[in-house]
Formats: structure tokens, C-alpha cells, sequence
């Protein structure tokens, strides 16, 4: 108050002052004109001064950056009766982001059950699950049922239909309100995937099911290591053109196997294939070298490279493994209570002889768009970086340098195809394009299994209940998302008709962007969502334009 009465009288000061800090820091907010601002901001002990900004809740960001506010005109009714089959790891049930509040009973077309297994139930938002595992063996960290323990499930159905949880975030990163594109929507969870592999005959099974069960729409992070070129060869084409011939659109995954040419993996005519892009927003963990500036910062670790402390007996295969701090290859004590700088990347769950060191610097050429969580601080510097740190190790006498806390930026050129996501052409039809479109595959919140640590690192025991990770199989959500969304208008609409309007529609009212992927070029051809009136090219197709189906096309798989 004090402040404020100098600068425009203690008549004025008490009408003008709206509000005051005081518990976490000092300051307040009042009605001044720029004048007074201006005179405020030139007193003793003040830090800034700054207009008031209109703000806004963020979600997982992604579908705000998608144009899919909270405010987005909905059909409630039919939403809440859409159901999106999910077939990944499983789903943790006790997410907030799967609460059944304000849920009826599912819709009577639901003809699925619930595989109650230990402590696992469904409610009215999660109505069916169901786990396969052909083989009947089962890695011994998993749990059997459609409990996930690895998170990928639970985070895809919760991008896909999870409800609004507010004050969201990882670890204070990413905080806003985590949602779903469809979040009235029903969600069955099928589990085809373990922590040891992803059966193609269990994900027939899970189709299988999922048609009879009387699911909407179908979305499937998931797809075989590399390019199967014969459809009748590839259980997911399969699966998904039987989808398809009883109405219900699959959603799937491109891969992550870019930026080469030709590692697509889902790319049949009749399923929608989903690559992944960037968003407008990035988490930064920058480093901060002792080289004589000043920080506000309040400790110092000290630097060790590898390439300087190699034992010249070493062979040049194993002076590489030390310089590039792979496996155990480091000796324990020689960075316990240091940073240290590799010259390569190194994987959370590969950390090994580094749990000794307090941080982590990798500086290689990896692409910036490949994020992970870490057991301990770290940071992914590239290789522009190099020569300044090499320079700033030999110069030193003791470097150190600083890890920063992960900050949250805002990126103007958004999206672009994330550098992981594998690329085109079709390697079986190449005259049909795919990918078909992008969606946020980077840094994406989303719900998490509390069971499984952020870094799969041995010693991590942090619990989360909400992860940011990154993916193609995060953009599949999102697209599935849309494509329920679409349905949820126009409920009679094939697949067929589904895929189309998210694929040719230039212009929408929503502001949804999708980019159509040719080979591995990419047009900056803005397309998305039809209108809610029903807008744009709706291309439906018949079942000879797919091929024809022998008798002898089951007995191949």
C-alpha cells in the first residue's frame, strides 16, 4: 500500500488497490493508468511492473493447439453414447481421468463384458475390457488382465475420451486441465500388448471382439516392426478391413521409425493412418556452464568428459563405450557427485554406472523432438554445442556447470512432422498416399499407470498419475478423437465417409489442422474436420475397391 500511496496519494491508493500478495511473495494489482504504472516501476525495491493478461485454462495443450477448446459445440447425448475401442496395454481404471460421474448405463448396441480380474472393475466410462495373450505366458512384471503397469494404454484412452481433470501435470510440468477429444465418450479397453511383445494374433482376437462387442471406432497404437508388403499377410490389415466392412474406422499408428523413406508400417486404404507433428508448446532443460558469469542460481556441480579420463590401455572400442557412457562402461567413482557430458545419448532406463553422478549433459545429433524422462537431471544439448563445452572442459581448471528446472516455451512454427515419425510412400500401393494426416505426437500429458516409473530406471520410484511422452501412438488418439467427434454429428456416416472428411476439408470452423503426408515430402495443405453442417468431400466406397476377398484369405494369416 505503501508503494501505491506514493505514487498517486493515499486518497486514491485504497479504491485503486484490487488485490494484494502476500503469503508466497509481495505485490499487489491495481487500476493505474501507464503514468502511475510508469512511476511505480522506478521506485526502490520494485522488480516489474506489467499489464494484467487475459489467460486461459490449458489442457494437455494439444487439442487446444487444435483448435478443440472445452468450449467446443457438442451433441452430449450422442457423444456420451460413442465408443472408442482402445487396443494397447491396458488402462488403470482409477485414473480421474476415467471417473463415471454423471454417466448413465452404457448404450444398449454394447454388447462387451467386463473382465473383472484382482482389484480391476469397470464403471460407466470404462464398460468393457478384455486382455489377450494367446501363448498363455506371461512376463513376469505384468499383471494379467487388462490392468495396464506400463502407462502407453492408459495415456492413449485418456487423449482419446479421458474427462477434465484440473491442476494436471507431470512433476509441475505441462500443468492445465488434462482432457480427452471425445470426453463424454465410452471407452473398451482391449489389451493386445505386454511388456515382451505385441501378438498379431492377439490383436485379431481384439478385433475380433471389438466388432461383436459394438464399438464406434477403433484406435490402435500399435504396429509391426517394419513394413509388412502384403496385406494379406499383415494382421492389422486384416483386422481392420473387417472393421471396416461392418462399419467401424480404425485409427493407427504410422510408426516411429523416421525420417527414412518407406518405414511406414499401418498403411492399408481402409484404415486411417496417423503420423505425428510437433505443438506450439516444448519443455526446455537448459544447462548453464561455471565459466565465470554470474547465476542466480544456488549450486555448482562439477563437469567430467569421458574422452579426458579415458585409460590410454583401453582399447578404441572401449575408449568409445566410455565416451559415449554406454552400458557400465563408466567408472562409478569418478563421477559420483559430478555431471557428466557424453558424447551420445543416453536412454533413461539405460543409465547404469551413471546413477553415481548427480546429472547428465548428451551432446549428439539426435533430432530435438526425442524427449524422454530421466532418473536423474539431464539435458540434450546436440552438437552446436560441442566445441563451446570441449572448449570450456580444457580451458577450465574445475568447470562445472548447472542443469536448469525443465521450462515450458511456447514455438511459433508448429506443426511440423516430428523427425521420429516414419515416413512414406506406401510401400504396397504407393498411388495411395499415406500417412493420411498428422496429429500432436510430441510431449503430449496425458493419464499414466502409477505403477510405472516416468524413466523405467532401476531406483526410480516416482509414481505419476499423468506422463508426457511422445509418439505416433500419441497422434493416433488424437486423430481417433476427431474422427469420434465427426461421428458423434453425422452417426450414420461409413468409414469410408469418416476418413474422407478428415482427410479433404481445407477449411473449418474449429481450426483443426492436418497436414496430408505425400512420400517423404510434406505440403503445408491445411485440412481437417468437416463442418458441423456437413461440409466438404464426402468419399464413401465400396467393397470391390478394396479387393476382393478369397475364401482362402483367413487361413493365410
Amino acid at each position: 500500500m505503501r508503494l501505491l500511496q506514493e505514487a498517486i496519494g493515499s486518497t486514491f491508493a485504497p479504491h485503486c488497490l484490487l488485490h494484494s500478495y502476500k503469503r508466497s511473495f509481495n505485490g499487489f494489482v491495481a487500476k493505474l493508468t501507464e503514468t502511475e504504472a510508469k512511476k511505480v516501476s522506478e521506485m526502490e525495491g520494485v522488480i516489474s511492473v506489467f499489464p494484467n493478461e487475459e489467460l486461459q485454462l490449458h489442457t494437455t495443450r494439444s487439442w487446444d493447439f487444435m483448435g478443440f477448446s472445452e468450449q467446443v459445440e457438442r451433441v452430449p447425448s450422442v457423444e456420451s453414447d460413442i465408443i472408442v475401442g482402445v487396443f494397447d496395454t491396458g488402462i488403470w481404471p482409477e485414473s480421474p481421468s476415467f471417473l463415471d460421474h454423471g454417466y448413465g448405463p452404457p448404450p444398449p448396441k454394447w454388447k462387451g463384458s467386463c473382465e473383472v480380474s484382482l482389484n480391476f472393475s469397470c464403471n460407466n466410462k470404462i464398460i468393457g475390457a478384455q486382455s489377450y495373450r494367446s501363448d498363455g505366458r506371461y512376463p513376469i512384471d505384468d499383471i494379467k488382465g487388462p490392468r495396464d503397469s506400463n502407462g502407453h494404454g492408459t495415456h492413449a484412452a485418456s487423449t482419446v475420451a479421458g474427462g477434465l481433470v484440473r491442476q494436471a501435470s507431470m512433476l509441475g510440468l505441462g500443468t492445465g486441465t488434462a482432457r480427452g477429444g471425445v470426453p463424454s465418450a465410452r471407452i473398451a479397453a482391449y489389451k493386445v500388448c505386454w511388456s515382451d511383445t505385441c501378438s498379431g494374433a492377439d490383436v485379431l482376437a481384439a478385433f475380433d471382439d471389438a466388432i461383436a462387442d459394438g464399438v464406434d471406432i477403433i484406435s490402435l497404437s500399435v504396429g509391426p516392426k517394419r513394413p509388412i508388403p502384403n496385406y494379406f499377410n499383415d494382421p492389422i490389415a486384416i483386422g481392420t478391413f473387417h472393421a471396416m466392412r461392418n462399419g467401424i474406422l480404425t485409427s493407427s499408428s504410422a510408426g516411429n521409425e523416421g525420417p527414412r523413406p518407406f518405414t511406414l508400417t499401418n498403411f492399408s486404404p481402409w484404415a486411417l493412418s496417423v503420423a505425428a507433428s510437433t505443438t506450439d508448446r516444448r519443455f526446455l532443460t537448459a544447462v548453464q556452464l561455471g565459466d565465470g558469469r554470474k547465476f542466480n542460481v544456488s549450486q555448482m556441480l562439477k563437469l567430467i568428459q569421458f574422452e579426458k579420463y579415458t585409460n590410454v590401455q583401453h582399447d578404441l572400442k572401449k575408449q568409445q563405450m566410455i565416451q559415449f557412457c554406454l552400458g557400465n562402461s563408466v567408472d562409478r567413482e569418478l563421477v559420483k557427485g559430478k555431471i557428466a557430458v557424453c558424447d551420445s545419448i543416453v536412454l533413461p532406463s539405460d543409465v547404469g554406472s551413471l546413477e553415481s553422478a548427480l546429472g547428465i549433459i548428451m551432446q549428439d545429433g539426435s533430432p530435438k523432438d526425442l524427449t524422454a524422462a530421466f532418473p536423474l537431471p539431464a539435458s540434450h544439448l546436440g552438437t552446436q554445442q560441442r566445441p563451446l563445452i570441449s572448449s570450456y572442459l580444457n580451458l577450465t581448471r574445475i568447470p562445472t556447470a548447472t542443469i536448469l528446472k525443465s521450462t515450458e516455451l511456447k514455438l511459433e512454427a508448429a506443426p511440423l512432422v516430428a523427425s521420429f515419425s516414419s515416413r512414406g510412400p506406401n510401400p504396397t500401393t504407393p498411388d495411395i498416399l499415406k500417412p493420411d494426416v498428422i496429429g500432436p505426437g510430441v510431449e503430449i500429458l496425458a493419464a499414466w499407470s502409477p505403477i510405472r516409473s516416468p524413466s523405467d530406471a532401476k531406483g526410480d520410484n516416482r509414481k505419476l498419475l499423468f506422463n508426457i511422452i511422445s509418439g505416433t501412438s500419441m497422434a493416433c488418439p488424437h486423430a481417433t478423437a476427431v474422427a469420434a467427434y465427426v461421428k458423434s454429428f453425422h452417426p450414420s456416416w461409413s468409414p469410408a465417409a469418416l476418413k474422407s472428411a478428415l482427410i479433404t476439408t481445407e477449411e473449418i470452423d474449429l481450426g483443426i489442422v492436418f497436414l496430408p503426408l505425400k512420400s517423404n515430402e510434406y505440403d503445408r495443405v491445411k485440412v481437417g474436420l468437416l463442418g458441423l453442417e456437413g461440409s466438404g468431400v464426402d468419399l464413401d466406397l465400396e467393397l470391390q475397391s478394396q479387393g476382393e476377398v478369397g475364401p482362402s484369405y483367413v487361413p493365410h494369416l
